[in-house]
């Protein structure tokens, strides 16, 4: 008996959620000698943000595959699972491989990759894709301060 679509997208989730917090060390001596914008939020904010956005994007891709089937399911399943991916992949190329330019690269990828799910979800379950509004509206903002970072740290590192 396959296991409920929440129980997969939940742990899905809970996965990338969890590589992203392995991977990300903002009181590294690297990440505090970079110049950060003014408005950039205190290190608190983060997961105060993505935790709840996480439970979000797993909800509505639960809602998504439950009422979806066929090759409009698997279309969704795989844009999905490649948003989950691009999603912890951004923080391993920013604080492990500390490689801002490349990580600024990666989460342009991301944000084409939320529009794809948005709509998708959008298209099967209105309420999912509102759900997912938060994620796509976050990952924007993510961008942007990624943008501002590699700009102001352009003349003193590799980024």
């Amino acid at each position: 008996m396959p296991l409920p679509s929440w129980v997969r997208t939940g742990a899905a989730v809970a996965a990338t959620a969890v590589a992203g917090s392995v991977a990300t060390n903002p009181s590294s001596g690297w990440y505090q000698r970079l110049r950060k914008p003014r408005w950039q939020p205190p290190a608190a904010a983060f997961p105060l943000v993505w935790t709840p956005v996480y439970a979000l994007i797993a909800v509505a891709g639960a809602r998504v595959l439950d009422r979806s089937s066929g090759a409009e399911r698997a279309a969704f399943a795989r844009a999905y699972a490649l948003n989950l991916a691009l999603n912890a992949g951004w923080t391993a190329l920013f604080f492990r491989a500390r490689r801002p330019a490349a990580a600024l690269a990666e989460i342009t990828a991301l944000n084409a990759s939320n529009l794809v799910v948005l709509r998708l979800a959008t298209r099967t379950d209105r309420v999912a894709g509102v759900a997912l509004a938060p994620y796509a509206a976050w990952t924007v903002f993510a961008t942007a301060l990624n943008g501002a970072i590699v700009r102001l740290n352009r003349a003193s590192c590799p980024c």
